[in-house]
C-alpha cells in the first residue's frame, strides 16, 4: 500500500463508505501479510517507492499466484521477475488483463489509469540479440515503474558501424543499462562515447571460456571508461530498478538536504569576578587626610656607650 492508498482509505472512512472495522483490518495488514511460506511486504512502497517485486524462480506456481493476488488487493501495480510457464499460465487465467512476455518471463499487473512518469530519458542497449531476454526483463521492469525506455539492440562491438548509427540516441540518454555477454567490451566502449551514467549487465551467453558470464563480469568490473557500474550476472530487473531510482530524482530534481552545520561555540568561560569600584573620596577629605597624618618618626642610632675609661 502506498501513501495515495491510505489517503484514499481515510477519505472513505470519513464518507462512509468504508466503516472502520474495515479500514482497521486493512491497516493492521500494513506492515506484512504472514502467509506461512511468505510474508507479503505491504509497507515496500511507503519505504522505499515501489511495492515488492516477486522473483518467481524457485516458487512454485500455487505460491507465485497466491502471492500475486495478494499484492494485487492494493492499487498499485505489481511485478513478477522469472516466471515459470506454469506459473504464467495461471497467472494469465486469474488476471486475464495482465501482462506476460514469454522472452523476459515477466508477468505485471499495471492498472488502466496509471501513467508513465515524466521521468528522465531512459536507454536499453543490447550487444546481441541472444541477450534480449535480459535486455526485455529490464524493460519490462522499467514498464511497471512507470518509467519509459528506449531500445537499441544487435549493437555490439563486431559491428561498430551498428553502434555508431545510433550514437546520437545513446547520448541524449540520462541513463543507459548496456547489456552485453562473451567478452563483455559494449560497456567500456559506450563508456568512452557518452556523458550519462553506465549500469553495465554482464550475461551468460558465450562458450566455454565465457564461464557463464563471469568473463563478461569481470571485464565490465575492470572497465577503463569511467562512469560504469556493474550488477550481477542476467540481472537485468535490478538495473532497471537502479535507472529507475536515478531517472525519478532527475525527472523531479530532488536534492537531499545538506546537514545541518554544527556550530562551533566558543568554549565557555568562567565567569569573571566582579571588581568592586574603589570608594571614592572626596578630595578635601583626602587631603585632610593626607595632610593630618602625623610624620613617621625617624629612627636615630644611639651613641655607644662609654665606660669610665672612656673605652667603647
Amino acid at each position: 500500500m502506498n501513501r495515495p492508498a491510505i489517503e484514499t482509505l481515510l477519505r472513505n472512512v470519513a464518507a462512509g463508505r468504508v466503516s472502520a472495522e474495515a479500514a482497521a483490518e486493512a491497516i493492521a495488514r500494513l506492515p506484512f501479510e504472514d502467509l506461512g511460506f511468505a510474508r507479503v511486504d505491504h509497507h515496500r512502497a511507503l519505504r522505499c517507492g515501489v511495492p515488492e517485486v516477486i522473483f518467481g524462480a524457485g516458487k512454485t506456481p500455487e505460491h507465485v499466484e497466491t502471492i500475486f493476488t495478494r499484492l494485487a488487493r492494493y492499487p498499485h501495480g505489481v511485478l513478477a521477475t522469472r516466471v515459470e510457464p506454469k506459473a504464467a499460465q495461471r497467472l494469465r487465467r486469474r488476471f486475464p488483463h495482465g501482462r506476460h512476455n514469454p522472452l523476459a518471463r515477466t508477468f505485471s499487473l499495471i492498472p488502466p489509469d496509471a501513467e508513465h512518469e515524466p521521468a528522465a530519458a531512459v536507454s536499453v542497449v543490447a550487444a546481441g540479440t541472444s541477450d534480449l531476454p535480459v535486455a526485455e526483463e529490464a524493460r519490462e521492469t522499467l514498464a511497471a515503474l512507470g518509467i519509459s525506455s528506449r531500445v537499441c539492440y544487435d549493437v555490439g562491438v563486431a559491428g561498430l558501424h551498428r553502434l555508431l548509427a545510433v550514437l546520437d540516441e545513446l547520448r541524449s540518454a540520462d541513463v543507459l543499462i548496456v547489456i552485453a555477454g562473451m567478452e563483455g567490451a559494449l560497456p567500456s566502449v559506450v563508456g568512452g562515447l557518452v556523458s550519462a551514467p553506465i549500469i553495465a549487465v554482464p550475461t551468460s551467453v558465450g562458450y566455454g571460456a565465457s564461464l557463464g558470464g563471469l568473463a563478461a563480469l569481470l571485464a565490465m568490473l575492470n572497465s577503463c571508461a569511467s562512469g560504469v557500474s556493474v550488477v550481477n550476472i542476467d540481472n537485468g530487473f535490478g538495473a532497471a530498478y537502479q535507472a529507475a531510482m536515478i531517472a525519478r530524482r532527475i525527472a523531479a530534481g530532488v536534492r537531499r538536504p545538506e546537514p545541518p552545520t554544527p556550530s562551533r561555540s566558543a568554549p565557555a568561560q568562567r565567569p569573571r569576578a566582579k571588581r568592586s569600584a574603589p570608594r571614592s573620596v572626596p578630595p578635601a577629605q583626602t587631603a585632610s587626610r593626607v595632610t593630618n597624618r602625623a610624620p613617621r618618626p625617624v629612627s636615630r642610632a644611639r651613641p655607644p656607650r662609654l665606660d669610665k675609661r672612656g673605652s667603647a
